[in-house]
């Protein structure tokens, strides 16, 4: 039994290379398209879903520091995505202090795009933020565009 072991291990391990080396082209070494890997499974809440939560004063401190954490970094602290961090990166934000700039937006694109990522847009993990405080964040965000003071109609003097 003892020597058999050494020999499974073996023909497994072989077995193992043998399917990773099958896929990739002699020529250059790369995976075929038919062997590339899976794109991983993403959460994301279903079109036109309502923002279940209802804000207050706590999930909105709660989602304030969320924003604070993991969001202020690259969108700002008013949330008007001038920072260095996103010029540095190269990265063009929204200026979420103008009304316009969500007013397309659903709270469920919103929530999508902020637990899958975008672009360089790191997800937000479900470990690190459940689904409700997303909700919640999403409320918190929309706040920048209404504490900002109204523009003047265009033309007046």
């Amino acid at each position: 039994m003892s020597k058999s072991f050494p020999i499974l291990f073996a023909a497994v391990v072989a077995m193992l290379v043998s399917v990773r080396v099958q896929g990739r082209d002699p020529q250059q070494g790369a995976p075929s398209p038919a062997l590339a890997p899976a794109p991983a499974a993403t959460a994301q809440a279903p079109a036109a879903v309502k923002n279940p939560v209802k804000p207050t004063a706590e999930s909105q401190a709660k989602a304030k520091s969320l924003y604070a954490i993991d969001c202020a970094m690259c969108h700002g602290d008013n949330g008007n995505g001038q920072t260095d961090l996103a010029k540095s990166m190269e990265i063009t934000m929204g200026d979420w202090t103008d009304p316009k700039s969500l007013a397309g937006k659903e709270d469920w694109e919103l929530f999508n795009v902020i637990r899958n990522g975008k672009d360089k847009m790191p997800p937000e993990a479900e470990g690190r933020a459940p689904n409700n405080e997303v909700w919640n964040l999403i409320i918190y965000i929309r706040t920048f565009s209404k504490t900002q003071a109204a523009s003047p109609a265009a033309g007046a003097k």
